[in-house]
């Protein structure tokens, strides 16, 4: 079964779930262009994701996804936290913030038996997962519920590994792309290697079928990670300077910089290895920081920074998140892109599946 059939899709192009980059206007565009439209689920509580879903439902009639992560949340642990916000005690100084009144970091939760319950009564055509997979219990309710299950890997074990229970597809993340590593077996960077390497490896380990995510930012990329057997692409940085997309003005700015081509794997925003447009905070404290708190107990720390130096205009403590190919970033609507990525102009012919774009 091709991607498209098994997705329900004219294009094999998937947009990559974004938290704090985007909404549901996001995902309604590529959906409508043929493509899979993606809705980041991991920051909003159960009310919130029902609005969202209200809202892709209204805006569309075609597949979309719900991302969910499945990490498992950390024991806190106040000596590491102590000494983690001891860190950023010259920053605070800097900026004349009370480093003892460091509020919590936003949230991120990981997949539940109440987010279960809401895809239950939602029944989406397509759900994702990323840091690994929910319990089997929460996966079966999943599966019940209808919904195609893609998860994310990093390495060809980890691929595996999600192969052997059950899900329908596996986006083979390479190390270009933006955004935090779905790695979930072990946390060795060491194992992490590119899009065009990883793909092919990927392909012949599994059944199912592969989509290649990181670095594709155009129709000749997309066509290179077909030719490697990828059945479809999962693009996420080419989307950031869509109008569809809620990525702030300083990220926007980054994004169009010539220092957007110098990217770096950091934990300092999260505690999980997310790649950004380096900042000065990746430059003087990491970018990978063993002192970082699990994730995703390390966001507390730079988030008042963020938000007093967001508002005097600069993206020193923001994560920025992009990945190592940003040269795909246009500001065009999503959907027009979405058929761009595809080979195709704007009201063009239906895709076929059965031709590669």
């Amino acid at each position: 079964m091709s991607l498209q059939n098994l997705l329900d899709i004219e294009l094999p192009i998937l947009q990559a779930p974004m938290a704090g980059v985007q909404d549901s206007a996001l995902a309604i565009a590529v959906s409508n262009a043929g493509g899979l439209g993606a809705l980041p689920c991991a920051m909003l509580d159960a009310n919130a994701v029902c609005k969202q879903v209200e809202i892709l439902r209204a805006g569309t009639s075609r597949p979309f996804n719900l991302n969910f992560f499945s990490h498992t949340p950390p024991v806190p642990d106040e000596d590491k936290a102590r000494a983690w916000r001891a860190l950023f005690a010259g920053y605070y100084a800097e900026f004349g913030l009370d480093a003892g009144a460091q509020p919590a970091g936003p949230a991120r939760l990981p997949f539940d038996d109440a987010m279960a319950d809401v895809v239950c009564e939602l029944r989406p055509a397509v759900v994702s997962f990323h840091f690994g997979l929910p319990a089997p219990a929460l996966l079966k309710r999943v599966r019940d519920a209808g919904a195609r299950i893609l998860a994310s890997a990093t390495t060809v074990d980890e691929a595996r590994w999600l192969e052997a229970r059950g899900v329908d597809a596996v986006i083979a993340q390479g190390l270009e792309a933006g955004g935090h590593r779905g790695m979930f077996l072990n946390d060795d960077i060491a194992t992490q290697v590119g899009t065009f390497a990883l793909v092919p490896q990927v392909v012949e380990a599994l059944r199912v079928p592969v989509i290649a995510a990181g670095g594709v930012a155009d129709a000749q990329g997309v066509r290179a990670a077909l030719d490697l057997g990828a059945a479809g692409v999962q693009v996420g940085t080419a989307y950031l300077l869509c109008p569809e997309a809620t990525t702030s003005a300083i990220h926007r700015a980054a994004l169009k910089r010539e220092s957007a081509r110098v990217t770096a794997l950091t934990n300092l925003f999260t505690g999980r290895p997310a790649r950004g447009i380096v900042n000065r905070l990746m430059r003087e404290l990491g970018p990978m920081n063993a002192q970082a708190p699990q994730f995703p107990l390390a966001a507390a720390a730079p988030a008042p920074l963020r938000a007093r130096a967001e508002s005097l205009g600069n993206g020193d403590f923001s994560p920025l998140w992009a990945g190592q190919n940003a040269s795909g970033c246009r500001e065009i609507g999503a959907g027009e892109l979405t058929r761009a990525l595809a080979g195709l102009r704007w009201g063009d012919r239906r895709y076929r599946a059965d031709t590669r774009p």
